[in-house]
C-alpha cells in the first residue's frame, strides 16, 4: 500500500504551508495533485500556488494535473444516518481519485483535511457525538481505496480536535490507520487561546510517538534476543558463545590466567526423541541446560550450540584443578535420572576439555580441539570427559586425508568386494558367505577397513560404499547359484544406510534388482547382516524396511553379538534369523572354560528362540570341534578360508563342490 500519512498542525498558517508544498511539490514534479479542504483553505492554497506559476487566476493547472475539492459540498454526499457510508464514498470521492490515477502514469497526491470532511468546518471539534467513529470510517474507507488505486495521501488533524486526555485513544487509533505520523508544529504558539487544549493534543501526539519508538525498541530488542538467545532452553546460543568466547581470550591474555572449554555431548540422546518423543527430548534439554548452570560462575557462559550439543566457558582460572571437578561434576550430575512428565529417563554426556593458552590460541581452534576431545570420550565408551591433546588433531587430519581419499577411490573404482566362506558345522561345506569391502590404495597399498569404514559412515559416504556393495555381491550371488542353488552372500548394513532417507536407500535394493517375492525360484541370493545399534533406535521406518526384506525371505543376521548391550528383548522382538558370536568369544576357546560356556549358553538359547548360529573368527580344529559339539550351526574364520576376490571365491567354491560329490 501507498504511503498514508497524517499531519497534525495548530493554525491555518502551518496548514496551508504544509498543504501548498505537498500540492506543490506534487504539481512541479508532474504528478496530479487533489485537494479536499474547506473554501476558505483552497482559497489560501490558489493563492499560493498562483504565485508559484502553478495554477492561473481561477485555479486551474496548465494541464489538469491539479484538482480541488470543496469539504463542504463533498459532505452531504457520502453522510447516511449521520455517520459516513462507503458507497457512497467511494462514489463521491473515490471514483474522483479513479478517474485521476488510471490514466496517469506519475505519482496520484491526494490531500484530505479530515476534520473539513467529516464538519463541514476546520473548527469543528471531533469530540460531537459519533465524530469520532465517524473519521476512524473515512480513514479506514481511505485505506481501502488505496488497496485498489494507486495514490498517496496526507490527512490533516487540527490538534484541537483532541482536546483532552480521554481522547487519547481516539488518537492513538488515528495514528495506527496512517502508515507515518508527521510531527505537529506551531508558529505562533502565544496567540492561540486554546493553549491549553493545545498542549494536551501536542502532548499526546508527542506521547504516541514516544510510545511508537518504545514498541519499535522493544521490538528490536525482542529480535535481538531471538537471534543470540536459544529459544527452547532460555541459554546463550552460538552466536553468542563466540563472541563471549572470543572476549575471555582477551581477558585471559591480558591477566595471564588460563580458561577453559568444555564441549558436552549428551549420550543416547536419539533414543530419548525416538521413543519418548521430541516433547519430551525437549524437556530434557530444558532441564539440562538448568544443571549445567548450577556449576558455573556469573563470570562463566554456559551454551546451546543445537541439538543435544552444550558447551561451558570456564575463565580467569587461578586453579585449574577446578576443571576437573566441574567436569566430574557435570558427568555425575547428568547420569542421575531426569523425571520428564511422567517418564523417568537416563542418559550420560560425553565431554571434550581444551586449555587456553595451552592448546590453542583463537576461538575456532579451541572449538575444534574441544569437539575432538568430545568425540574420544565417545570412542572410549561415553559418559566420561577428555582433555585434548595434540595427537588427537594428528588424528582428526589422518581421517580428513582418508575421507577425501576415499571420495576419489569409489570414483576410480580402487574399492573391490572381497567374500569370506561360511561353512556348515556338520558336513564342511560352503553355505554361506560374507562379502567384505576392501581397499586397496595406490600408495598407502591395503587400507585397513578398521581405518576408512568408520570414517565412511560418519561422512555419509557408507551409502554410496553399501549401494556399489550390493549390486557387486548380488550379481557374484546370482553367477554362484549356478553351482550351489542354496548358496547365500550376507552382505553388512550399516545403521547410518537405514537412516539415510528414513531407509528410501535400501527400499530400492528390492525395488530395483528383480528379487523373486513368491520364493518360486528357491531363496533370495543375498541375506543382511546388521548390528545392534540398529535395533536399539526402534526407528519405525527402519523396522518397517527389516520386515520387507524378510517378507521377501532376505534372512537377517544379527552381527558382533555379544559386545554390545547383548539384550535379549532384541532377539525376542526382532524377527531374526541368524545370530553370530562375535570372535573375541571364538578367541583361545579351547583355553578358555569361561568362553565355552558362554559360546554354549549363547547357542543354546539362540535355538531355543528358533534362530541359527554363526561362529565368527573359527581359527583352528579344536575351536571347530568345541562349536559343533555345542550344536553351532555355522563357522567362518581362516580355519575354512580367509576374505578371497571373487575368482578366488569361486575357485574355493568349486573345488569344495567337488570334494563333497
Amino acid at each position: 500500500m501507498n504511503d498514508h500519512l497524517v499531519q497534525f498542525y495548530e493554525d491555518d498558517v502551518f496548514l496551508i504551508k504544509g498543504l501548498a508544498d505537498y500540492i506543490g511539490d506534487a504539481l512541479e514534479r508532474g504528478d496530479k495533485g487533489i485537494a479536499i479542504a474547506t473554501s476558505g483553505h483552497l482559497d489560501m492554497l490558489h493563492e499560493n500556488l498562483l504565485a508559484r506559476g502553478l495554477v492561473d487566476a481561477q485555479g486551474r493547472s496548465a494541464n489538469g494535473s491539479y484538482l480541488a475539492l470543496h469539504a463542504d459540498h463533498m459532505l452531504p454526499m457520502f453522510m447516511e444516518n449521520g455517520l459516513p457510508d462507503e458507497g457512497r464514498f467511494r462514489t463521491a470521492i473515490g471514483n474522483v481519485i479513479r478517474k485521476a490515477s488510471e490514466p496517469h502514469r506519475g505519482r496520484v497526491c491526494v490531500f484530505g483535511e479530515m476534520v473539513a470532511i467529516l464538519c463541514a468546518t476546520s473548527h469543528c471539534s471531533l469530540n460531537a457525538v459519533g465524530k469520532h467513529d465517524a473519521a476512524i470510517r473515512v480513514e479506514r474507507f481511505f485505506n481501502n481505496l488505496q488497496r485498489q488505486f494507486d495514490f498517496e495521501l496526507l490527512c490533516a488533524y487540527p490538534l484541537n480536535a483532541f482536546p483532552s486526555a480521554a481522547d487519547a485513544p481516539m488518537f492513538d487509533e488515528v495514528c495506527t490507520l496512517h502508515t507515518h505520523v508527521l510531527p505537529a508544529e506551531s508558529y505562533d504558539p502565544a496567540a492561540n487561546v486554546h493553549m491549553l487544549q493545545r498542549t494536551i493534543a501536542s502532548l499526546q501526539q508527542q506521547a504516541y510517538s514516544l510510545s511508537t519508538e518504545v514498541r519499535d525498541r522493544q521490538l528490536i530488542e525482542q529480535a535481538l534476543r531471538e537471534v543470540n538467545i536459544d529459544r527452547l532452553t532460555g541459554l546463550p546460543n552460538r552466536n553468542v558463545f563466540q563472541d563471549r568466547l572470543e572476549m575471555d581470550i582477551k581477558k585471559a591474555h591480558r591477566s595471564g590466567l588460563p580458561l577453559a572449554l568444555l564441549f558436552i555431548d549428551l549420550d543416547h540422546f536419539k533414543e530419548i526423541n525416538d521413543t519418548l518423543g521430541h516433547q519430551v527430548g525437549d524437556m530434557l534439554l530444558k532441564q539440562v541446560g538448568q544443571r549445567l548452570q548450577t556449576y558455573v560462575r556469573e563470570s562463566d557462559t554456559v551454551a546451546r550450540l543445537g541439538g543435544d550439543e552444550f558447551t561451558i566457558t570456564l575463565s580467569e582460572l587461578h586453579n585449574v584443578d577446578t576443571v576437573t571437578n566441574v567436569a566430574q561434576k557435570i558427568r555425575n550430575d547428568l547420569a542421575k535420572p531426569f523425571l520428564l512428565g511422567n517418564e523417568l529417563a537416563y542418559i550420560s554426556a560425553s565431554i571434550g576439555i581444551t586449555m587456553y593458552p595451552r592448546d590453542a590460541q583463537s576461538a575456532g581452534e579451541l572449538l575444534r580441539n574441544a569437539d575432538q576431545a568430545m568425540y574420544q570420550s565417545k570412542d572410549n565408551g561415553r559418559n566420561r570427559f577428555t582433555y585434548f591433546t595434540p595427537s588427537m588433531q594428528e588424528a582428526a587430519q589422518a581421517r580428513m586425508a582418508i575421507s577425501n581419499e576415499l571420495r576419489r577411490a569409489i570414483d576410480e573404482e580402487q574399492l573391490e568386494v572381497y567374500f569370506q566362506p561360511i561353512v556348515d558345522m556338520n558336513d564342511g561345506r560352503i553355505r554361506k558367505a560374507e562379502a567384505l569391502v576392501r581397499w586397496q590404495h595406490p600408495a598407502r597399498g591395503a587400507v585397513s577397513p578398521v581405518d576408512f569404514i568408520p570414517i565412511a559412515e560418519h561422512t555419509g559416504q557408507i551409502v554410496t560404499i553399501g549401494n556399489w556393495v550390493f549390486r557387486k555381491a548380488l550379481a557374484h550371488a546370482r553367477r554362484w547359484r549356478s553351482f550351489d542353488k542354496q548358496l547365500t552372500v550376507n552382505i553388512n548394513v550399516s545403521p547410518a544406510q537405514f537412516y539415510h532417507t528414513n531407509g528410501e536407500n535400501c527400499r530400492h535394493w528390492l525395488t530395483d534388482n528383480s528379487f523373486d517375492l513368491n520364493g518360486s525360484a528357491g531363496p533370495p541370493e543375498v541375506g543382511l547382516e546388521i548390528t545392534e545399534g540398529l535395533l536399539l533406535a526402534s526407528n519405525s521406518a527402519v523396522m518397517k524396511q527389516l520386515l520387507a526384506f524378510q517378507q521377501a525371505g532376505i534372512k537377517i543376521s544379527l552381527d558382533d553379538f555379544g559386545t554390545g548391550y547383548s539384550s535379549l528383548s532384541y532377539l525376542r522382538k526382532f524377527n531374526l534369523d541368524y545370530l553370530k558370536i562375535d570372535k573375541s568369544f571364538v578367541y583361545n576357546l579351547e583355553h578358555d572354560a569361561a568362553n565355552v560356556a558362554l559360546c554354549e549358553a549363547i547357542i543354546v538359547m539362540a535355538h531355543k528362540l528358533g534362530l541359527k548360529v554363526i561362529a565368527e573368527g573359527v581359527e583352528t580344529e579344536q575351536q571347530y570341534q568345541i562349536l559343533r559339539r555345542a550344536g553351532c550351526d555355522y563357522g567362518q574364520g581362516f580355519l575354512f578360508g580367509g576374505p578371497l576376490p571373487p575368482d578366488e571365491f569361486e575357485t574355493l567354491l568349486h573345488a569344495r563342490i567337488m570334494l563333497s560329490a
